[in-house]
C-alpha cells in the first residue's frame, strides 16, 4: 500500500495514494493505523484523496481504526472523501459514526 504519514501540529495525518481500498490491502491498512494508536497518536486524520473505491473490507478498517482511537479518547477524521467513495459512506450510514471533512484545515483548526 502506497502510504505516506506526515505531522501538523498534534495531527498525524495519513495521505492513502491507493485508488482502491479492498480486500488485498485492507489488512495493510488497519495494521498500520493499529501501529499509529498503539504508538501514542492521538489526533490521526485519514486523507482519502486519491481513494476512488472502497469496499466492505476497507470500511472495516478504517472502522477498526476509529474504535480503537475511540477507546483511547483519540480523535479519527477522514478528509478529502472522492464523492464516489462518499457516497459508499452514506450508503452504509457511517457518516454518522465519523468525523468526515472536505479538507484537512478544517480538522486542525477545529
Amino acid at each position: 500500500m502506497n502510504l505516506n504519514l506526515e505531522k501538523i501540529n498534534e495531527f498525524s495525518v495519513l495521505t492513502i495514494h491507493d485508488e482502491r481500498i479492498d480486500a488485498h490491502n485492507s489488512a495493510e491498512l488497519k495494521e498500520y493505523i493499529l501501529q499509529m494508536i498503539e504508538g501514542g497518536e492521538s489526533h490521526i486524520i485519514i486523507q482519502l484523496e486519491h481513494v476512488r473505491f472502497i469496499d466492505s473490507s476497507g470500511l472495516g478498517a478504517l472502522l477498526f481504526g476509529h474504535k480503537h482511537m475511540v477507546a483511547k479518547s483519540g480523535q479519527f477524521a477522514l478528509a478529502n472523501i472522492q464523492q464516489q467513495v462518499l457516497s459508499m459512506f452514506e450508503l452504509t450510514r457511517l457518516t454518522r459514526v465519523f468525523e468526515i471533512y472536505t479538507d484537512i484545515s478544517e480538522v486542525i483548526t477545529n
